[in-house]
């Protein structure tokens, strides 16, 4: 079955409540004060079935002093009826309504004029042509008049039937994309325990389903009931009204204008990046940090509009703007809002949502910003989910992040990322979640890496390379170790650098040594060796060979880190030894657990290595790392 929201919208007195009653047989006014006063002051709600489609009816305050719930109620609707009272035709709060329906780019609607019964044919006529030289050029051009009355009946059926027609040609919500419920009513039932209502803009919701409150601190829930118009169900699905009966949340905790959405999928923030729409009937222009009143969803805020590049907006005229609010909301791309000045407090405009997440922008930046608004305005799905990992730079977007920036499912953004990554445009430092990377940001920090090294042998052309953990701190402090990782072994895999333990040197990169250099560096190896399990100071070695190759001791001291760094020399604490030296003690003790079984103490490894207790500890704590014996209490034994 279709769902259709139809909202109301017109002047106070002119017979919105009483004609959905009309249609549905509810009375939408559900306040005390409503019925005592007889005028609608906040949202109410009905529904009716007409054929195959079910629409939810939400009825909006027509009182100036109410607008702000207007608004609230305004934000899901697909098809608004615009009523006029025949006996008085437009008044203020039609066209503030209608200015706010066209704000909100509503796509669908009709003309009802009410009280058709209290005027003759000529006078119906005159509003008829007003109400058609008004709407002229807006989305209700050339849409049904109709003439009812809620009263008698006159023109009820024709409005169904009407109404039907409209909804065939309505497209269905997205029941796929991430569930949203902007909060419209908050309440408590006895045994039941916190209920909030809305208009499910998209997705589904299902009892059990952990869903997160925005903005709220991360605050979670799960749902423990279910309603939609009022009759139980497992299900709630886009474009329904529905009412969640929230496990785990405090009625103190939840407000109207928060927004119930999968637990850890959106976020809310501070800034906005939007396209502004100042309307002509504002009267005056808005000035670059302006206060405003700022409505999304169900929910206002006060914010202070940013025009970017600017002074100030004339009437009639649009830009793009940064809202910086005064209190977290959360919204996606394509979101439609509302301004309201702040004194007098009147709909002055609105638009559309580019990016719900941005930087803040600062006034040098304002062309650069403008840009790439006027690109993500333009972008389909994934030309904007490219554009925002371009927009990241070096950081890139983790997979929750493209989640809250898009409001795109998991599946979407997998599709989208393969293809991105497959043409080349995006890297995936990883996919199990994703981690993009723009393909100029990867490229350009790969050849950060290069010249990094390239600088790095031109001052020390003997060093086998550059630390790995150096590089890291010194390119990619600010950025995630997972897209380090993917540099090098990109890389690496291009034969571009080599990882060798934990250096990084060009592949280029070859230590050239002269004669005498190279006498020095295979004269200290020799010492090493010939010194077996009797280590020598390492001054004293490098004195040694320095002296018999005849080159200074700075020099030679070079030589002593190349082949600690190549492995020939292993450092085992404060001790250096040759690497045959470890490899033929390996071999000794493999063969006393062949010979005697496996356990040792320090004394037999005295005695089969004829090394003093002061090596021997040292030495047993080093094969204890490279498990080659294990400790067990004060003895040891052989792996």
């Amino acid at each position: 079955m279709k769902r259709i929201i139809v909202g109301t919208a017109g002047h106070i007195d002119h017979g919105k409540t009483s004609l959905i009653k009309a249609l549905t047989g509810v009375d939408a006014d559900r306040l005390k004060e409503e019925k005592e006063r007889g005028i609608t002051i906040d949202l109410g709600f009905a529904d009716l079935t007409i054929g195959d489609t079910h629409f939810g009816f939400v009825d909006v305050p027509g009182h100036e002093r109410f607008v702000r719930n207007m608004l609230a109620g305004a934000h899901g609707i697909d098809i608004v009826m615009l009523v006029v009272a025949a006996d008085e035709s437009l008044m203020p709060q039609t066209r503030e309504h209608f200015e706010i329906c066209r704000l909100l780019e509503v796509k669908s609607g009709l003309v009802v004029i009410n009280k058709a019964d209290l005027v003759d044919e000529d006078f119906l006529e005159l509003v008829e042509a007003e109400v058609s030289e008004y709407v002229a050029g807006s989305f209700l051009e050339g849409a049904p008049v109709l003439r009812v009355s809620a009263r008698t009946g006159q023109g009820i059926d024709l409005l169904k039937q009407t109404l039907g027609r409209l909804a065939a040609r309505i497209t269905p919500r997205d029941e796929s994309a991430v569930a949203r419920l902007p909060i419209d009513r908050v309440f408590t039932i006895k045994g039941f325990g916190s209920v909030v209502t809305g208009t499910l803009i998209s997705g589904s919701i299902k009892v059990g389903d952990e869903l997160e409150l925005l903005p709220a601190d991360g605050k979670r829930a799960r749902v423990r009931n279910l309603q939609v118009h009022g009759r139980s169900t497992q299900q709630a699905l886009a474009g329904e009204r529905t009412a969640v009966n929230l496990q785990g949340l405090d009625l103190t905790e939840i407000s109207r204008g928060q927004v119930l959405a999968p637990a850890g999928r959106l976020r809310a923030g501070s800034l906005l990046d939007v396209r502004l729409h100042l309307l002509a009937s504002a009267g005056r222009p808005l000035r670059s940090r302006a206060r405003v009143h700022l409505h999304l969803g169900t929910a206002e805020t006060l914010a202070r509009v940013v025009l970017l590049g600017r002074a100030e907006l004339e009437p009639g005229q649009e830009c793009f703007a940064q809202l910086r609010l005064e209190t977290p909301l959360a919204g996606l791309p394509g979101d439609r809002y509302i301004i309201r000045g702040n004194s007098p407090i009147v709909t002055i405009g609105g638009g559309t949502i580019i990016d719900a997440n941005p930087a803040k922008h600062r006034h040098r930046d304002h062309a650069t910003a403008r840009t790439a608004l006027g690109r993500l305005s333009e972008a389909d799905p994934v030309e904007r989910l490219a554009l925002f990992v371009e927009m990241a730079g070096p950081q890139g977007l983790t997979q929750p992040e493209l989640a809250a920036r898009t409001g795109a499912p998991d599946a979407t953004i997998d599709r989208t990322a393969e293809a991105l990554v497959r043409t080349r445009r995006l890297v995936a430092a990883s996919n199990q979640p994703w981690l993009l990377v723009s393909r100029i940001a990867f490229d350009e920090l790969a050849k950060e890496v290069r010249s990094l090294l390239k600088s790095f042998h031109q001052r020390a052309p003997l060093e086998a390379g550059l630390g790995r953990e150096e590089v890291r701190e010194r390119i990619f402090s600010e950025i995630s170790p997972v897209i380090f990782r993917a540099i090098i072994g990109h890389l690496v895999e291009r034969n571009e650098i080599v990882a060798e333990k934990d250096l990084l040197r060009l592949a280029t990169h070859r230590i050239a040594l002269s004669a005498e250099e190279e006498s020095a560096r295979v004269q200290l190896a020799a010492l090493f060796a010939e010194a077996g399990l009797q280590p020598l100071p390492l001054d004293e070695a490098i004195a040694r060979a320095g002296a018999q190759a005849g080159i200074d001791a700075t020099r030679a001291q070079r030589f002593a880190q190349m082949l600690i760094n190549s492995g020939e020399l292993v450092r085992v604490a404060d001790l250096i030894f040759h690497r045959q030296a470890l490899e033929g003690l390996r071999d000794t003790l493999q063969h006393q657990k062949n010979t005697h079984g496996p356990k040792l103490d320090v004394a037999v490894f005295k005695e089969l290595t004829g090394v003093s207790r002061k090596y021997a500890i040292p030495l047993l704590e080093y094969l204890d790392r490279q498990r080659i014996t294990r400790r067990n209490g004060e003895a040891r034994e052989i792996v």
